[in-house]
């Protein structure tokens, strides 16, 4: 008589050879029952990967999908009607999406249902295919991810996107999509090249009727890594995903990233190197948002750089950090088909104490706004063995305004250029609100407390206003002949903050 856990042996050696299909059965009746699958499931299979050598995932792509153009590829639907659980009230559909020239490699998808995964098949009738003419018989292609539509009051809206390497989006209700995550970051922007993991395999819990969470389980592979993840969906003012992941590595691993994500920033009013462009910015965020272990916020405008930009924020067990989109007007963007305000902050809290490590940001140069330049990551300061299974785990907030805000006065907007007293210096203006600034005795005794490394500032000022809660400061730089100029800017009445504090590098 077989245990229980060694069938699940059986099914994850079968997985790690490399006969993905063979773990779960068509979604037709079968003869024989598929396997048993459990929280553990992924995990066990994850182990029995990392043993063997790595095998790249095919990414063989049929005609005429190969060489589609960004317009025909885009068009290709699900029919309506087709999404998985349409009409049975679980408060979710999912949507598999089409592979394309943009996503060749397939990803397997799997429903468990009763601890039971079925492979979905592909089936070409259940897809609209625009102008593209498809072949009658197509086969078997597989899939490159897979949407989620959260279902409420008969109403769907898409609230997640799984599609390409370990990338996946979320958004909250009348969000588009913006920033996007990644399940594993390593060696981004190293000298010895970036790696992209995949994400090849997805088992989706079918939930129960009209709950509010959405279980995901998903393989991780690459060639120094294998990795077991669960997400947990939680749909709601905002979209709420719970990330546990752990890693096995094949090789040692000294540059990994957690919680890592992207976004697109073509131009602010920090950086308008692009004058001949009639939106005020065009970025879907507007800077990144730090809480130190010790307590500190901290935010630093991002910026896109002529040459390629490190910042390393030096931590120990950090209590969060995101992406904020902190302006909501579109009269600050004037852009009515890109909708930069309509895109989520994302604000992430690690489960636990992750130890020594930095905040990571690279900041890429970009001709175009649709290239997501910005990227930032937690690394750990201790390096992961192989063959060494590691866990991690963390809470991600896809929102419109954040759970955890500073009790403090927060720079929203900040502004540089030429400065008219000399055109050798560099003038700039940063906008605080906040609540702290609303008392007129505190608005009397505020200064700015700026440091440069290197260079100097000088002229410094500050216009307060209590009746609209703001203190606006402005000051010149003199970079003393270097090309770039780290500042540090915090409000205090007296010797106490009572704003977070702005970070910013300038370069020539």
């Amino acid at each position: 008589m077989f245990e229980r856990r060694d069938v699940l042996k059986a099914a994850a050696g079968a997985l790690a050879a490399g006969v993905t299909r063979a773990f779960g059965q068509d979604l037709q009746p079968q003869a024989s029952a598929p396997p048993t699958f459990t929280r553990e499931t992924a995990l066990d299979i994850a182990r029995t990967l990392a043993k063997k050598p790595y095998a790249p995932p095919p990414a063989e792509l049929k005609e005429p999908f190969a060489s589609l153009t960004y317009e025909q590829y885009v068009a290709i639907r699900n029919k309506p009607g087709t999404a998985l659980w349409t009409g049975e009230n679980r408060g979710f559909v999912i949507e598999p999406l089409h592979r394309g020239p943009i996503f060749t490699t397939p990803a397997d998808l799997y429903l468990v249902e009763e601890q039971t995964a079925r492979r979905i098949v592909y089936d070409q009738t259940k897809f609209d295919y625009g102008a593209v003419k498809a072949p009658e018989k197509l086969g078997d292609m597989g899939f490159s991810g897979f949407r989620v539509l959260r279902v409420a009051d008969g109403v769907e809206q898409e609230i997640a996107l799984f599609q390409g390497a370990s990338f996946y989006r979320a958004a909250a209700p009348g969000q588009m999509f913006g920033v996007t995550a990644r399940g594993l970051a390593l060696r981004t922007a190293d000298a010895r090249g970036e790696e992209f993991p995949v994400f090849h395999s997805f088992w989706i819990e079918k939930p129960a009727a009209g709950d509010n969470a959405l279980i995901i389980h998903a393989l991780l592979d690459s060639a120094s890594v294998v990795g077991a993840y669960r997400f947990t969906l939680r749909p709601g003012e905002a979209t709420i995903v719970d990330v546990e992941a752990t890693l096995i590595p094949r090789a040692p691993i000294d540059h990994f990233g957690l919680a890592g994500f992207s976004a697109a920033s073509l131009f602010t009013p920090l950086d308008r190197r692009r004058a001949d462009d009639l939106r005020p910015r065009a970025t879907e965020t507007g800077g990144l948002q730090m809480l130190t272990g010790k307590g500190e916020w901290l935010w630093r405008p991002v910026s896109n750089r002529d040459i390629l930009q490190f910042s390393s924020f030096v931590d120990s067990n950090p209590k969060g950090f995101g992406t904020f989109q902190r302006i909501r007007d579109i009269g600050a963007y004037e852009d009515d088909d890109a909708h930069f305000e309509r895109r989520p902050s994302l604000w992430i809290e690690p489960f636990g104490e992750w130890g020594e490590g930095a905040v990571q940001l690279v900041e890429i140069p970009s001709e175009s706004e649709i290239n997501q330049n910005i990227v930032a990551y937690w690394r750990p300061k201790q390096p992961l063995a192989a063959g060494k299974e590691t866990s991690f785990a963390w809470r991600q907030f896809w929102c419109w305004e954040p759970p955890s805000r500073p009790p403090l006065a927060i720079a929203m907007n900040a502004r540089s250029g030429r400065s008219p007293a000399n055109p050798k210096l560099r003038r700039f203006l940063v906008v605080f609100t906040g609540e702290a600034l609303a008392d007129p005795q505190h608005a009397a005794v505020i200064k700015a407390a700026l440091t440069t490394s290197p260079g100097s500032a000088t002229n410094i000022r500050t216009f307060c206003n209590p009746q609209s809660k703001t203190c606006r400061v402005v000051f010149d730089v003199d970079p003393a002949g270097e090309t770039f100029c780290e500042l540090r800017l915090v409000l205090q009445a007296g010797d106490e903050p009572i704003s977070e504090t702005w970070l910013y590098r300038w370069t020539l």
